[in-house]
């Protein structure tokens, strides 16, 4: 009886536990139900439309589709720039941080305040990241002209010539590294020290380390990072709303601001919705590849 008693008791306070655990989730669940399952349905059920806001829409199908793949010649010029940025900010970024990291992983004196140093610009907002850039791009009195001005370097046109706004943009992104360098320094102090002891005695000296034991053992945080990267460059759209609005000569047209022009200035919305869901496709496309073939690149401890 006294054990009957005990069991109905422990499933009394695993019952409340449950819908404890129910209402205090409730909330999140219903944000991500609200907040975004829903808005990605509706876009979804937008993008098979021609509605304009503020006007009338039909069903049209998969025609937003047609059209962005056979006529829309800024789409394709959108994608092209935000691949091209990604593919040069991303590795530029990713060795950087890894760099920075390495060099705040060595015990020296005032570590902590390097650390703070390299960690400042990821705390200041983006918009005010971006006007600071903006004056130090400026081709007649900005900081970088200046500077290559004492070195007999002079006349650089950075965001506002064509072939150089990429490059500047992706010099920008180095600002914002030390989120990334952060991360991997929490990386760099899990490696175990007897492995680099273990090649010590091997003979090995820093570039064995670095090559047999601190790569393959981080390779877990530079997935992640890596992961992250791509997917927040494939999102830049500050730097074209306020810097360039998309110039010179859609040189600069990122794919969500082209998004955002399209929805909120031409009030394209089905076909603006229709952008938004191949943007999904692409990145949910290039992560799935990164995690198939994680498999034959990232060491996981325990072999897992």
């Amino acid at each position: 009886m006294q054990v009957n008693r005990l069991k109905s008791k422990k499933s009394g306070i695993e019952k409340m536990e449950r819908n404890w655990g129910i209402i205090l989730a409730l909330p999140a669940m219903l944000g991500f139900l609200i907040f975004t399952l829903g808005p990605m349905i509706a876009s979804l059920g937008f993008s098979l439309t021609d509605w304009n806001i503020g006007g009338k829409f039909s069903f049209i199908g998969i025609e937003n589709y047609k059209t962005m793949f056979t006529e829309d010649k800024l789409f394709s010029k959108s994608l092209f720039v935000t691949v091209y940025y990604t593919f040069c900010s991303v590795p530029l970024v990713m060795c950087g941080a890894f760099l920075v990291a390495m060099l705040l992983n060595q015990k020296v004196k005032g570590l902590s305040i390097f650390r703070t140093i390299f960690y400042l610009p990821v705390l200041v907002p983006s918009v005010a990241n971006t006007m600071l850039w903006l004056w130090m791009f400026n081709p007649d009195f900005g900081l970088l002209n200046s500077i290559l001005g004492s070195f007999g370097v002079s006349g650089q046109q950075w965001i506002y010539h064509e072939q150089t706004s990429i490059p500047s943009l992706v010099l920008m992104s180095t600002w914002g590294l030390g989120n990334a360098a952060v991360i991997f320094l929490a990386g760099l102090q899990g490696v175990p020290t007897h492995l680099y002891e273990a090649v010590e005695m091997d003979g090995g000296g820093a570039l064995s380390k670095l090559r047999h034991v601190t790569i393959p053992m981080m390779t877990p945080t530079i997935f992640f990072n890596l992961v992250m990267a791509l997917i927040n460059t494939f999102q830049i759209f500050n730097e074209a709303y306020i810097m360039t609005e998309g110039g010179p000569n859609n040189s600069t047209l990122f794919y969500v601001y082209y998004l955002y022009r399209t929805a909120f200035t031409d009030t394209k919305m089905g076909y603006a919705s229709a952008l938004a869901w191949v943007l999904f496709i692409v990145i949910l496309f290039i992560t799935s590849i990164l995690f198939l073939t994680s498999k034959r690149w990232v060491y996981y401890e325990g072999g897992k």
